[in-house]
């Protein structure tokens, strides 16, 4: 199907069940309970969700496929968030125009950091895509204000100059983001007894590009491209002496991963028509890092799952303060209940960040292939007791 094979085939359809489906699988507990606070499924958060997923999926590409660690893909999200929220001031809150141009725009800024730093391997490329994301930062920030806003950031306003379409609405507010009509916010809500799930446009339309996204990522890793990149990544002096030159394939790569990244900043902006300088941030880039070796780098499914995550830990584990710890711990003796709120304390709310290292130190440590091989592993575990089951056990009689 779609020119896959099998495994690849049944997983995009697992991602694209998940896609579907993730309204109720995020939404486990009834809106009344006191377990609602975990519960995921709300529309801003799912856009998370998926947008980021994008990101991590172009970032896998270069680091999974090829070994190239860049500290500096953050640039690339600004720069298409930036192009994103002028085509929606200038021409139309259509977001197509905005999503195509924020992912050219950063392929050309790719094109440009990628064609320098990829004149140096390991270490040295890594601190030179980070200097050129910092120093996008400062100019965003700075000395570009009058075309990024500044550390105010970039937004639609009442006066824009909009080419197709009105500035204005009748009720005197800025238009609403769009595609052929149906707005980014709209959304039907679904009571399913105490269970309440809403279905968003923003969502399923950033849904169904994260799928594109994914199905091409598939494309490029089991493509004669993508194995010339594992072989830069297997040894590329060797590959050298074949008389290949890598360079071409590196840059493409890079390239293509930058577009990723672009994606990505106009989804954000096309749900949240906003850019800041913020986007460009080292952080930025080393959270994406994150996402894609808790997923497990060089898997496909791994940095979605890897972005999930650490979005799921930002905005829903981050909001578990000492009031939630009390309540929860309310049952012990009001002495003992102090102390355990006082131990989990560093590790919630605020704390969230330490939970999280934790978390990336135990994948580090014992499970190097993220996500994805806890997975597999447990898998395989099965399998073997299945094997191991004498009523399993099958005998033929001989011929």
């Amino acid at each position: 199907m779609f020119g896959l094979d099998k495994k690849d085939t049944r997983l995009l359809l697992i991602v694209a069940a998940l896609v579907l489906f993730a309204p109720f699988l995020l939404n486990p507990f009834p809106a009344d309970s006191g377990m609602a606070q975990f519960n995921a499924g709300y529309p801003d958060l799912m856009q998370r969700f998926v947008i980021f997923g994008v990101f991590a999926i172009g970032f896998n590409l270069l680091f999974g496929l090829t070994g190239y660690l860049s500290f500096g893909h953050a640039a690339f999200l600004g720069a298409g968030s930036y192009a994103g929220v002028w085509m929606l001031k200038l021409l139309t809150v259509n977001i197509i125009p905005a999503i195509i141009v924020s992912t050219l725009v950063a392929g050309l800024f790719a094109v440009l950091i990628g064609y320098i730093s990829l004149r140096r391997s390991g270490i040295y490329f890594s601190i030179l895509t980070l200097a050129f994301a910092q120093m996008a930062f400062a100019l965003a920030a700075s000395v570009l204000t009058p075309i990024t806003g500044g550390e105010t950031g970039l937004t639609m306003a009442l006066d824009d100059p909009r080419i197709l379409g009105a500035s204005v609405t009748e009720d005197g507010s800025i238009p609403v983001t769009n595609i052929f009509g149906l707005e980014m916010r709209d959304a039907y809500e679904m009571a399913v007894g105490p269970w309440l799930f809403t279905f968003s446009a923003g969502y399923y339309v950033c849904g169904l590009i994260m799928l594109a996204s994914f199905y091409l990522a598939i494309r490029i890793f089991r493509s004669p491209f993508g194995m010339m990149l594992r072989a830069i990544k297997s040894n590329q002096q060797r590959l050298k002496y074949t008389g290949l030159n890598p360079k071409p394939y590196m840059l493409t790569c890079f390239v293509i991963s930058g577009m990723y990244a672009g994606l990505a900043g106009g989804l954000m902006v096309a749900m949240d028509p906003l850019a800041g300088a913020e986007r460009m941030q080292w952080t930025a880039s080393g959270e994406v890092v994150l996402m894609t070796i808790l997923g497990g780098a060089g898997t496909l499914i791994g940095p979605v799952l890897g972005a999930g995550l650490i979005k799921y830990f930002e905005n829903i584990f981050s909001k578990i303060n000492d009031n939630v710890l009390h309540t929860w711990f309310s049952f012990m003796p009001d002495g003992l209940e102090d102390f355990v709120v006082f131990v989990l304390h560093p590790f919630v709310g605020k704390g969230w960040h330490l939970t999280l290292g934790l978390m990336f130190m135990g994948v580090v440590i014992f499970l190097p292939g993220g996500l994805v091989e806890g997975g597999q592993r447990i898998a395989r575990l099965f399998n073997r007791k299945k094997a191991d089951d004498p009523k399993s056990a099958t005998t033929e009689p001989a011929e």
